[in-house]
């Protein structure tokens, strides 16, 4: 409300005058009231208002009435630049004014001090020299009716406290006119004067003028007021929001300047040395054109962001990325065949498969010169020595070794990374790992490739297609690096528990090689090379102070583990000689050349004990050969028949395929009862029942098949089986014998059980004839087609 202040910056006082609407001095006023046109502003009854005068009627209609003490009629312009307005062109409803004071100014022009009385209606012009004069009638205010006072005392209210927050929120208007508004107590003359001093152009302030009801009048105000306030606080906001952005922009300014001013004392910017530094390194890789343009572009893209945004920090790492990765970086291959075969033989007993295939893919580098590595992968029983196998395929080739473990992931992102765009992205774990090495073609196990998870983040089974197919991975695409790089001299082996959860497009990618279990004479052997003096090493027992036979640790590995590897064994001789290690700390005496007791007192009662077959045997009972995932075992199948109808029971914890099996078997001797001599009518007068011990076991698969033929026949024939004989294979209702899997397992599994004679499918005498002599000792092996082959074998 800057209008409160006059024109010469002197505030005008509030001039109160309760009887200001002159309704007793009515009699006092002219005939014809002079009028005196205003621009720009509208003059209130009540209200003291300073006016410019500078046209020569309004100077001699002022001068006038001054020196008369009559009255004028002030009425605003229709239009404002009128400088000679006629009658038409002044609004209709006025004020009648008095002359306070005229002030010459000492530049030469004359304000007019006025004051309105009341409000008047033109009604005809009487003349218009030297000024406008017209015949009128007074216009009085329509008092608020008895039960509309308290509403009219509000709106004064919220009127005046409008004024006092609009007036407090402009500094530059005195602290009286809060004061003379504060103890205003004429509610008429408090809603003129603030609407002669308000933020209004003229029509607005003539409009409220016109309203007659002093309620309606007070509205209007009103609502005027709220919009004003509303729109200064809009103001402020924005002024303060403007003052806050240029204050941190200068203070971000000036810190700028006062760091780069402490890094140029420090030797440059920070930045620019990075960059440089990047560019320097940039040019010793052995990358391709194409990754070098990329390169180039994200560096630019790095000069131009500002080091303090999050933006910064992505890209720098990106390039950092890049720089890291080993692109075309590979290390000599060494191609001396007898230390790489040294090499195998000193770390891992057995394992000959995997062991020539290395030689030979080291032979074919050697005679070639270049080779697209090959994707093994290991699968076999846990233990086993699939994955220390890795360490020394690295040495024996001379590069450098890296495990990845597969165990649980099922994020397909693990394996190509996520895109640079996302928050926390980053490389997948393939490019992290060759970034680790330094090198593009290090041994890469990744292990457990069976265990892979599948989820809603995608396939990682399906990503690694791409890594794993040689003809592909020459052009991986990794979506952090948004490049391609070239995986196709990494020689990747892959180890997996069982085949049966990889999938078959994975399958066909790799080149499967079996890792057998070991046999007893193996363990004891790697036991003796490796085990012993590694846990010895560990436990800080010195070398030649204690010394295990052979007959002692074939009596820890057939008594303390089952297994077809040596985890457990390496686990158990751990065990040991913490006992040991407590012994000689304690100063306790022990024999040097440990016995058989001295392992029992140490390590307590056997946990397993030897597998044999039974030497009592009576007729329905068969042993038969089966694989875990441990290794191979030895089952018992049970037969009897009971007086009954012809049912068959089975129990043991069978398995579907297992219960099918017998099924087969007792149809099978129902269709050949005459060929075998049985009655008839022991089918339809007895029960039988098919019973394999070690109920809690959960046992299934075909391989038992035969045996059960064998057990139940055994049984309704009254005719033992031969002893140390065992067997395995699938049968069909047709009486063929099917081969199965497991061989070797099997056989190792019967040589401990102290078994002579194996029963087996003809079509697995392939699988004998890979398997080494040193496991076939001792053993004899019959081959059959048909059930009355192994029926004629087995029974006495």
């Amino acid at each position: 409300m800057s209008e409160l202040l006059g024109s010469d910056s002197e505030f005008i006082p509030i001039m109160e005058d309760d009887d200001f609407n002159l309704k007793q001095n009515e009699d006092s006023l002219p005939e014809h009231l002079p009028l005196m046109p205003l621009r720009n502003t509208v003059l209130f009854p009540g209200v003291i208002l300073p006016i410019m005068v500078g046209r020569d009627k309004s100077l001699k209609l002022i001068r006038d009435v001054h020196r008369t003490k009559g009255f004028l009629g002030a009425v605003a312009q229709i239009e404002q630049e009128l400088d000679d307005p006629e009658l038409k062109d002044l609004y209709t409803i006025g004020t009648i004014a008095r002359v306070l004071k005229i002030l010459e100014m000492p530049d030469g022009s004359t304000t007019v001090i006025v004051q309105g009385r009341m409000k008047f209606r033109c009604k005809e012009l009487v003349s218009d020299e030297p000024y406008l004069k017209v015949t009128y009638e007074v216009v009085e205010d329509i008092v608020p009716a008895d039960d509309s006072k308290r509403e009219f005392e509000a709106i004064v209210s919220s009127i005046k406290d409008l004024a006092l927050r609009i007036l407090k929120s402009n500094p530059g208007v005195p602290a009286e006119a809060s004061f003379a508004l504060k103890n205003t107590r004429n509610p008429v003359f408090l809603i003129n004067y603030i609407a002669s001093n308000a933020e209004m152009d003229v029509a607005q302030k003539q409009k409220i003028l016109e309203i007659e009801d002093l309620k309606g009048r007070g509205l209007a105000l009103t609502e005027h007021l709220v919009q004003q306030l509303q729109l200064i606080e809009l103001k402020n906001d924005i002024q303060m929001k403007v003052k806050m952005d240029i204050d941190q922009q200068q203070r971000e300014y000036f810190l700028n300047q006062q760091i780069k001013t402490i890094q140029d004392e420090l030797g440059g910017n920070p930045i620019e040395q990075e960059i440089r530094a990047m560019q320097e390194a940039a040019k010793k890789k052995l990358w391709s054109e194409e990754v070098s343009n990329v390169f180039n572009r994200e560096l630019d893209k790095l000069r131009k962001l500002n080091m303090a945004s999050g933006e910064y920090s992505v890209q720098y790492n990106y390039l950092q990325t890049m720089l890291d990765l080993p692109w075309n970086e590979y290390t000599d291959d060494n191609f001396d065949l007898s230390r790489a075969r040294k090499i195998l033989d000193r770390d891992h007993y057995g394992l000959d498969n995997v062991k020539e295939r290395i030689l030979e893919h080291l032979a074919v580098l050697k005679l070639k010169g270049d080779l697209k590595s090959p994707i093994l992968c290991l699968y076999g029983p846990p233990g086993v020595g699939k994955t220390s196998l890795g360490k020394s395929v690295a040495e024996a080739l001379g590069r450098k070794y890296v495990r990845m473990s597969l165990g649980g992931l099922h994020d397909e992102a693990e394996i190509r990374g996520h895109r640079k765009t996302y928050i926390g992205a980053m490389p997948g774990r393939i490019v992290q790992s060759l970034k680790k090495t330094g090198s593009a073609n290090p041994v890469f196990i990744l292990d457990e490739i069976d265990k892979l998870g599948k989820s809603f983040h995608g396939d990682p089974a399906s990503a690694l297609l791409e890594v794993l197919d040689p003809e592909q991975n020459n052009t991986f695409h990794d979506n952090y690096l948004d490049v391609d790089f070239d995986l196709s001299k990494v020689l990747f082996v892959a180890t997996a528990n069982s085949l049966s959860s990889v999938s078959d497009p994975l399958l066909d990618r790799m080149e499967l090689i079996e890792v057998n279990g070991y046999s007893v004479d193996e363990k004891v052997e790697i036991a003796r090379m490796h085990l012993v003096p590694k846990q010895m090493e560990a436990h800080g027992i010195p070398k030649g102070s204690v010394t295990l036979s052979k007959a002692v640790l074939t009596y820890i590995i057939e008594s303390y583990t089952r297994e077809s590897g040596v985890r457990k064994l390496d686990k158990t001789l751990a065990k040991l000689f913490r006992k040991m290690a407590l012994k000689i700390a304690s100063g306790e005496t022990f024999h040097k050349n440990m016995k058989i007791a001295d392992v029992r007192q140490l390590l307590g009662v056997e946990r397993y004990t030897k597998e044999k077959w039974e030497k009592d045997a009576t007729t329905g009972v068969v042993t038969g050969l089966a694989w875990t995932a441990v290794g191979g075992e030895i089952l018992f199948v049970e037969s009897s028949l009971s007086k009954g109808k012809g049912n068959l029971t089975l129990t043991g914890n069978l398995g579907d395929v297992m219960k099918e099996s017998a099924i087969l078997a007792l149809e099978y001797l129902k269709s050949q009862a005459g060929e075998l001599n049985i009655d008839a009518s022991v089918f339809e007068n007895n029960n039988v029942h098919v019973h394999v011990p070690e109920g809690a076991i959960p046992k299934d698969g075909p391989s038992a098949g035969i045996t059960m033929v064998t057990s139940i026949a055994s049984v309704l024939l009254g005719r033992k089986v031969k002893p140390r004989l065992a067997m395995t294979g699938e049968i069909t209702l047709r009486g063929k014998v099917l081969p199965v899997g497991g061989i070797k397992e099997k056989i190792l599994a019967a040589k401990r059980a102290g078994i002579q004679d194996i029963i087996l499918p003809r079509d697995n005498r392939k699988d004998i004839e890979e398997i080494k002599e040193v496991y076939l000792e001792g053993l004899t092996f019959h081959y059959v087609t048909n059930i009355m082959e192994v029926l004629k074998l087995a029974l006495e």
